[in-house]
């Protein structure tokens, strides 16, 4: 199946992140109230970079080199710095939250539109088309 994992490119794992983001959110919402909770948010960048940079990060040579350049977080989590700190020291903003969820919404459907426009390529030219 590394024929299709080529086919696909980089989309599957990007649908994956993006389903990933929207649950983070989905319980930065569900967490709106609660004490103390700090938002959390995917950075898609971040991740890519990680994916992408895989196969070229740096190694040393020798045991007396340097180590390893700085690690990127392949999860890509980050605290959302809050635009008005509230008295609990809950840094969700619910017009903040809602406003990513839809984009990140938008993103999701746009990456599986074109993951299906995608597959009904492959299967029109399996079938001679």
């Amino acid at each position: 199946m590394k024929i299709l994992g080529n086919a696909l490119g980089i989309h599957e794992r990007a649908l994956q992140v993006k389903s990933a983001r929207l649950e983070m959110i989905s319980t930065n919402i569900a967490n709106a109230d609660t004490p103390h909770f700090k938002a959390r948010d995917i950075d898609f960048g971040a991740v890519l970079a990680g994916v992408t940079m895989a196969d070229s990060a740096m190694r040393s040579t020798h045991g007396t080199h340097y180590a390893e350049g700085a690690s990127i977080d392949a999860s890509g989590v980050r605290f959302r710095v809050p635009f008005n700190s509230s008295f609990d020291g809950n840094t969700v903003e619910m017009h903040v939250e809602q406003a990513h969820y839809g984009k990140a919404a938008a993103d999701y459907q746009a990456t599986l539109s074109f993951l299906e426009n995608r597959i009904g390529s492959i299967r029109k030219a399996l079938k001679g088309e």
